[in-house]
């Protein structure tokens, strides 16, 4: 406390300005309305010589005639006195008025003394008289009556309120989740998203279904996910909470599928209806066919057709690529027959030389 510079003890129950030497720092004190009758007790300040700041309104003491003078007579460090400054003039005329106005202070402070045991004596016979008080179960009646300003009358109100706050603390039940309604009373489903989460439903014409995506979370684990694909709607439990949509047809709840997007984490769920043929979309080929290839529909059997225009010279048939390469060599071969080669005429023949094989 030796470096405290504010004190704010505003709103409390004091009745006498004590033990506050050990704040040498203390600059600005607020005794705003409190019950402080003795005047004189101000005096104790005199030793906080660095005190600039003083607010006494809202006390019996501001009611005595000459308190403003007495105050700032009292204590020559102070600059504002309840918001107001002190002007050299001020203080001037107080110290001048200072013997009158002590007596007459000390006059309205036995005044007050004596008021102040009669309130005192009121409290206690009222408390004696009304035993359910310490209970609370007065409180109707209490709030409705008139009592005197006093510190007795303020610990009441403050123990009457803390009952009361504590009782309706007990009183008060934990907020009640609201009921889901899935179905009306004929049975048909409601359109229901307690998540609140976005979601599209889409009518595939080419493939004749329904496609619903749910923007799921996408780190929310697909074990706290539930689907209820039924004939004419469907339920998603997401956490625990449902997710429900009307189907305008049945659909097919045996061929119904639901994906988890790996990307994203939405849930598509494909529903195919029950009228009509489920049509799969087939990728497009890239292959050539075949001359020969058939073409069948659901009506009719059709039969590719091509044009003649003959066959052109440098025309390649792969199929028969083996024979073209054979008849080639056999051509060569008949073009350029081996012929025997005559020895010259001065060749001898050596017996001993081993023929050539």
């Amino acid at each position: 406390m030796k470096y405290l510079e504010y004190l704010n003890l505003a709103l409390n129950n004091i009745e006498l300005i004590e033990n506050l030497e050990g704040c040498e720092s203390l600059q600005k004190l607020d005794l705003t309305l409190n019950f402080i009758g003795e005047l004189q007790s101000v005096e104790q300040l005199k030793v906080n010589s660095h005190l600039e700041e003083l607010y006494l309104s809202g006390n019996p003491c501001t009611d005595y005639e000459g308190y403003r003078e007495f105050v700032i007579a009292t204590l020559p460090q102070l600059k504002t006195l309840d918001g107001v400054d002190i002007q050299r003039s001020d203080r001037i005329k107080a110290l001048q008025a200072y013997g009158i106005i002590r007596a007459s202070i000390i006059a309205d402070q036995i005044n007050y003394r004596k008021q102040r045991e009669k309130q005192k004596q009121a409290a206690a016979q009222k408390i004696h008289n009304t035993p359910s008080s310490l209970t609370g179960d007065d409180d109707t009646s209490y709030w409705s009556e008139v009592s005197e300003h006093t510190p007795e009358t303020r610990i009441e109100l403050a123990n009457r309120s803390r009952r009361a706050k504590a009782k309706g603390c007990e009183e008060e039940k934990k907020p009640t989740k609201r009921q889901v309604i899935l179905f009306k009373e004929d049975g048909r489903p409601n359109n229901v998203n307690e998540a609140k989460i976005p979601f599209s439903f889409e009518e595939d014409d080419e493939r004749n279904c329904f496609v619903l995506t749910l923007g799921i979370y996408k780190h929310l684990d697909s074990a706290l996910l539930d689907v209820d694909v039924q004939p004419t709607y469907v339920t998603v439990r997401i956490k625990g909470k449902v997710f429900q949509i009307t189907l305008s047809e049945e659909v097919v709840t045996t061929q119904s599928s639901a994906q988890r997007s790996q990307t994203t984490g939405h849930l598509v769920i494909t529903m195919p209806k029950v009228k009509g043929e489920v049509k799969v979309k087939l990728p497009q080929s890239h292959f050539l066919h075949d001359k020969d290839e058939k073409v069948s529909t659901k009506n009719s059997v059709s039969k590719r057709q091509y044009l003649e225009i003959g066959r052109e010279e440098c025309e390649m048939d792969f199929s028969r690529i083996v024979e073209n390469n054979r008849s080639k060599h056999t051509n060569v071969e008949k073009k350029q027959p081996v012929r025997e080669k005559t020895p010259p005429e001065d060749f001898q023949d050596d017996p001993t030389v081993p023929p050539l094989e």
